[in-house]
C-alpha cells in the first residue's frame, strides 16, 4: 500500500530526513516511533504531499507522491499533529466544507458525513459549534475529516498529544478499529502508543531508521537484545568487575539480593552477543556460589533507548 524507498530531506545545512525506507502493508497500522526532531513529522508531511523530498521515492497505492500528487492524495486522510479546525463552525456543516474540497460527490456526502460522525463517535456533538468542544472531542472532528473522504490510508501526526488519559484510551481504542479498512501511519514519541495500538514499528532517530519490526519481535530483530540477571554469592564490587572483563558485556549494576552476602547482577549485553556461557564460566571460575543466571527481554523503552542512544553516540563519533 505504501512504499518509500531512500527518502531523503534537507534543509541547508540539516538532514532531517536521511534515506529513509519502509514498507506499509494494506490493512496495517504502522507505528513511526522516535524522540522529539527525529525526521518523523517531515516524513508525514513529504507523503502527504506538503513537502518536496530532495531525493528517494514514495508511493501510495501505486502511485507517486512526487508525479501523481493528485492521486495520492485523494487516498490519503491527514490528521497533523494540530488539527485544521474551523472554530465557529458546527461539526457537521465543517465536515460538509471537507467533504466539498475533497471532492466527494453530491449524492455520497451526507453517508459519508455520517460514516466519519459514527466511527469517531461524535454523533450527538453533530450540532455543536467545535470551539465549545473539549480537546478529546476537537480530536475526533480532527480525525472525521481525515476519515469523511474514505481514505485508503490515513496518516495520523501525533494524534494523542495534550489528551488527558482517559482520551488517549478512546483515541486509540478508535484508531485501532479503523485498522483493516484502512492503512494507518501512526507517528508519535510515546511507547504505550506504539505497543497498544500498532503491527510494526519503524524507529527513526535524527533522520535515520534504526529498526523495523513489531514490538514483540524487536527484541529477536536485535538477536540479543536482552540483559541477563545473576545473583552470586560474592562481594558486589568485585562482582561487578569480573563481568565487565567478559567480552560482550556492557554494562554492569548490582544490588543486595535477599540472602546473607548475595548480590543481584544486571548484565547489559552488547546487540548480537550471547554471552551466559561466559558469565557462569567467570563466576565458577572465581570460585563464588552461583544461584540465578537467566535472560531478561528488553522492554520497547529499553530497545528504543538502546537505539536512539547508540545512533547519537555513533553520530556524535563520526563527527569528530
Amino acid at each position: 500500500m505504501i512504499e518509500v524507498k531512500d527518502l531523503t530531506k534537507r534543509f541547508a545545512e540539516h538532514t532531517a530526513v536521511d534515506h529513509v525506507s519502509f514498507v506499509v502493508n494494506k490493512g496495517e497500522i504502522l507505528g513511526f516511533l522516535g524522540p522529539n526532531g527525529a525526521g518523523k513529522t517531515t516524513t508525514m508531511r513529504i507523503l502527504t504531499g506538503f513537502l518536496p523530498a530532495t531525493s528517494g521515492t514514495a508511493q501510495v497505492a501505486g502511485f507517486d507522491v512526487f508525479n501523481d500528487s493528485l492521486e495520492v492524495r485523494k487516498r490519503i486522510g491527514y490528521l497533523p499533529e494540530n488539527p485544521p479546525l474551523y472554530l465557529d463552525m458546527t461539526v457537521t456543516d465543517y465536515l460538509d466544507f471537507v467533504a466539498r474540497i475533497k471532492n466527494v460527490p453530491a449524492e455520497k456526502r451526507r453517508a459519508r458525513i455520517e460514516d466519519a460522525l459514527q466511527k469517531t463517535t461524535i454523533t450527538d456533538k453533530r450540532h455543536e459549534l467545535i470551539k465549545r468542544l473539549s480537546r478529546g472531542y476537537k480530536q475526533r472532528v480532527g480525525l472525521a475529516q481525515a476519515l469523511v473522504h474514505d481514505p485508503e490510508v490515513i496518516i495520523l501526526d501525533e494524534p494523542t498529544v495534550g489528551l488527558d488519559p482517559k482520551q488517549i484510551i478512546e483515541v486509540r481504542h478508535l484508531i485501532k478499529g479503523l485498522a483493516g479498512s484502512h492503512t494507518i501511519i501512526l507517528s508519535t514519541h510515546i511507547l504505550p502508543e506504539v505497543s497498544m495500538t500498532c503491527d510494526r514499528v519503524v524507529i527513526i532517530n535524527r533522520g535515520r531508521v534504526a529498526a523495523i519490526d513489531t514490538p514483540a519481535n524487536l527484541t529477536t530483530q536485535l538477536k540479543g537484545g536482552q540483559n541477563v540477571r545473576l545473583e552470586v554469592q560474592a562481594d558486589q564490587n568485585a562482582a561487578c568487575a569480573a563481568i565487565r572483563e567478559v567480552p560482550g558485556v556492557r554494562r554492569v549494576s548490582g544490588e543486595p539480593a535477599g540472602g546473607k552476602g548475595r548480590v543481584a547482577l544486571m548484565v547489559e549485553v552488547s546487540p548480537g552477543q550471547d554471552v551466559r556461557s561466559q558469565l557462569a564460566a567467570k563466576i565458577v571460575g572465581k570460585g563464588w556460589p552461583l544461584y540465578e543466571l537467566r535472560g531478561v527481554n528488553l522492554s520497547l523503552e529499553e530497545i528504543f533507548l538502546q537505539l536512539t542512544t547508540e545512533e547519537s553516540e555513533h553520530a556524535a563519533a563520526s563527527s569528530n
